[in-house]
């Protein structure tokens, strides 16, 4: 095997970025190719590798007991540049890791670029050359036209597709914080947070009825005729999307006014609440929580200034609107995310069909890893489905469904889940005292068992790698 041979990574997003520090650090040299500058997306801002396109938290840290926390944890072990870089720049978020964005990007550029087998190329991929024997497509949900044409007559697939909505962000100093309070829901404290890490507008009834209708009536970006029909991932609705759904829908969703507490006024209990995130680390900018939207930025302003502290907001970008594509993974990829009919081609991140910034980076280490042994002429283990790498990598190629060679009725974008992992052999059902485990004391021990059961295999799993490439 030709280890002098580099191992061709297309795109530079937080999926590319982490398949290429997974290669580069397993010995086997790395050209990635990524287009910005010299082409943008309609959603990017800068040239800098892993950059956040969309919210800046990767969700709950919480390793115990929910799964995306596990799969933040597995990272680690698994030596991620991702989490690395999320652990340096965390900003306060509750229970969530929550990065400053440019910081979070600026590390992982930084380590790409220092990397001695790790080359970057600037430039647009079109065509997928056949001399390079072995490619890792992580172009994500903004592949761009060209490539996408050629990765779908090579498929012979048509990509399913949905849209992906981004929020607004805010100027600290322009909150009425005389209206506004920090507090996490449930005075939750996370990772490098206090418990107060969310700015918190409160609306009575009236007012969010009409902040509602106006959502609901506000001018928004009409699709082009060939986009109607695309649907949208429901874990990245657009807020006026989930208002036409009901007009309580919104609070008992981004707004819901659970587990807090109004300072300025203890005696009145909010009827809805929309929170703010810290997004930078020097905490002069806060996103809105679940507010994606479709609006047209003048109507932004407009509708989002009659949100209560939000009067005299000043924003330091607006929401906005983009297209995702993906693969009909399950039936076009194999359990290694080889594309069955090109076997030198793998997919990584979005494009698979996984949904999340962590999810994507996992995609992409597993991916990375996988070329690498390839390449090295070892035999890669596949991590265990009770794993959440094992269980996403699961979804992802079809291993949960019966009809492999037609691929599942509606393959659709998946966080990573507890839904997606085996059941537990054994159910608690006593807590250390002895006490019988009853509602949700025993659904959080089922969830501790299942992360247990995961971090151990996976630390069995670690092991047998390692041998087996000694």
């Amino acid at each position: 095997m030709d280890m002098s041979s580099p191992i061709h990574i297309i795109g530079g997003g937080l999926s590319g970025s982490e398949a290429a520090w997974q290669v580069a650090s397993l010995g086997v040299p790395v050209v990635l190719h990524e287009m910005r500058p010299v082409r943008q997306t309609d959603a990017h801002r800068t040239d800098g590798l892993a950059e956040l396109v969309c919210s800046n938290s990767l969700r709950s840290d919480d390793r115990e007991t929910n799964a995306v926390g596990l799969l933040h944890e597995e990272m680690r072990r698994l030596n991620s540049l991702v989490m690395r870089a999320a652990d340096g720049n965390q900003v306060p978020a509750g229970g969530a890791l929550a990065v400053d964005r440019d910081g979070f990007s600026a590390a992982i550029t930084a380590a790409i670029e220092g990397h001695p087998l790790i080359e970057i190329v600037r430039e647009e991929i079109a065509e997928l050359p056949e001399a390079w024997d072995s490619v890792i497509v992580a172009t994500g949900p903004l592949t761009s036209p060209a490539l996408a044409q050629s990765v779908g007559a090579m498929t012979g697939e048509s990509s399913l597709a949905f849209f992906d909505a981004i929020a607004p962000i805010v100027h600290r100093d322009s909150i009425d914080m005389n209206v506004a309070w920090f507090q996490s829901r449930y005075d939750k404290a996370g990772p490098g947070g206090s418990g107060a890490d969310y700015i918190n507008c409160p609306m009575d009834r009236t007012q969010y009825e009409a902040f509602v209708a106006a959502l609901i009536a506000g001018d928004k970006t009409q699709f082009h005729e060939w986009e109607k029909s695309t649907p949208y991932f429901d874990g990245c609705l657009p807020i006026e999307v989930m208002a036409e759904r009901g007009v309580e829908t919104l609070r008992h969703g981004p707004m819901k006014p659970v587990g807090l507490t109004n300072p300025h006024n203890p005696q009145v209990k909010a009827y809805a609440i929309v929170q703010l995130r810290q997004d930078n680390k020097l905490g002069t900018l806060f996103n809105m929580v679940g507010f994606q939207t479709k609006l047209k930025h003048g109507e932004q302003t407009r509708v989002f200034r009659t949100i209560p502290a939000l009067e005299r907001a000043e924003f330091a970008r607006l929401g906005g609107l983009h297209r995702n594509t993906f693969l009909n993974s399950p039936k076009l990829l194999d359990e290694t995310l080889r594309l069955k009919s090109a076997p030198r081609l793998r997919f990584a991140g979005q494009i698979t069909g996984s949904e999340g910034y962590v999810e994507s980076a996992a995609v992409g280490l597993m991916a990375g890893r996988f070329a690498a042994a390839e390449r090295r002429g070892e035999t890669f283990l596949l991590p265990p489905k009770t794993t959440a790498h094992g269980a996403l990598l699961s979804y992802i190629t079809g291993d949960h469904i019966d009809t492999i060679d037609s691929g599942p009725r509606s393959y659709q974008p998946m966080n990573v889940n507890f839904g997606l992992f085996p059941p537990l052999k054994q159910i608690p059902t006593k807590a250390p005292d002895g006490t019988r485990l009853k509602g949700p004391a025993k659904t959080v021990a089922k969830k501790r068992a299942m992360t247990a059961r995961a971090l151990t295999d996976l630390d069995q799993w670690i092991g047998g790698a390692r041998a087996a490439a000694e």
